[in-house]
């Protein structure tokens, strides 16, 4: 492929790049030219973004999504239970992966190297074939922070370094459940957080049965009242993806300009909602070059003004995410 994607400008650039992706992996990744082919679609025909076939990401499951001309040992892993077939992306390259963390992260937020980086995830040691803690690994990296750590269950050590932090910038991230828990273990001890213009909390979504599911308005005034801050940032990513989209609060994200995203239609696949439906979300990550940039999630949202919300599951798709990590 001749565009290099972090060169991408504008809407035209886009869709360029996106004809010649999808051009590429349908001749270089069996798994999507069987899925294309099965769906009677001639790819010479396909001349419009919105033409291209997006493949089911259950398919990350029980195939393996990989260009032909790569090779790849390492893989990241969907989270879940024993009783379910997780998905697995395999990954040819990594720096292509870690230079999509960082534009991305540095697009929305900021150079990493200004961050400390704390993390109530499990850290790396014990979770390598987790896309988002290897994510949050490469930014402690790049950071260098001596305060960089991980504290899942070490949570009074968490309190009492943030209590030491406030005039230093830092970024939390979590998993849902697991903010829930350390507000919980705070405000048990009657601790309260000191108000800090510099912490950032990002939390990376899932609820996933270990606590009572609420809405994310919900989630997220309980985290302003709790971390006595005005905004929440979220992050949006997936296993199956090698881009983030970022929310700087009220649950709205923007992506990166090499990733994009689509509602389609809930009764219809192949077609799309106007601006403002609810519908389900495909995604286009073009930094997925060496497996598939064209997934149709799982995922229920809406476009509004160039950027989009993630309004939950669409109904039995499988119980998964980041929340099931430290199951």
């Amino acid at each position: 492929m001749k565009q290099n994607i972090f060169d991408i400008k504008n809407e035209s650039d886009f869709q360029t790049a996106c004809l010649e992706t999808f051009r590429y992996q349908y001749e270089n990744v069996e798994v999507y030219r069987k899925f294309v082919d099965y769906l009677k679609i001639n790819p010479s025909e396909i001349n419009e973004v919105n033409d291209i076939p997006f493949l089911p990401i259950e398919m990350f499951k029980n195939h393996l999504v990989l260009d032909k001309n790569s090779e790849a040992e390492h893989y990241f892993q969907s989270s879940g239970t024993t009783q379910i077939n997780r998905s697995k992306h395999y990954i040819a390259d990594f720096s292509l992966y870690e230079e999509s963390i960082y534009k991305s992260f540095e697009q929305f937020i900021g150079k990493p190297e200004d961050y400390i980086f704390l993390g109530l995830l499990p850290n790396y040691s014990e979770n390598t074939h987790s896309s988002l803690i290897y994510m949050v690994d490469f930014l402690m990296k790049k950071s260098g922070k001596p305060e960089n750590g991980y504290f899942l269950y070490n949570h009074q050590e968490l309190f009492d370094l943030l209590q030491t932090l406030t005039e230093k910038k830092v970024i939390l991230f979590g998993v849902s459940f697991a903010l829930l828990d350390f507000l919980d273990t705070i405000e048990s001890q009657n601790l309260s957080i000191s108000q800090s213009q510099n912490l950032t909390v990002i939390e990376t979504g899932g609820m996933k049965g270990r606590k009572e599911e609420m809405t994310k308005d919900e989630l997220l005034k309980i985290f302003k009242q709790g971390f006595k801050t005005d905004k929440i940032y979220s992050e949006y990513s997936m296993t199956e993806l090698l881009s983030q989209a970022y929310s700087l609060g009220e649950n709205v994200y923007k992506s990166p300009n090499w990733m994009q995203v689509l509602i389609r239609n809930t009764e219809d696949p192949f077609s799309y909602v106007e601006e403002g439906r609810t519908g389900a979300i495909n995604i286009i990550d073009l930094a997925n070059k060496h497996s598939c940039s064209f997934i149709a999630a799982q995922d229920l949202g809406r476009i509004e003004d160039g950027a989009f919300q993630v309004l939950g599951r669409i109904d039995h798709s499988d119980i998964r995410g980041c929340s099931l990590l430290v199951s």
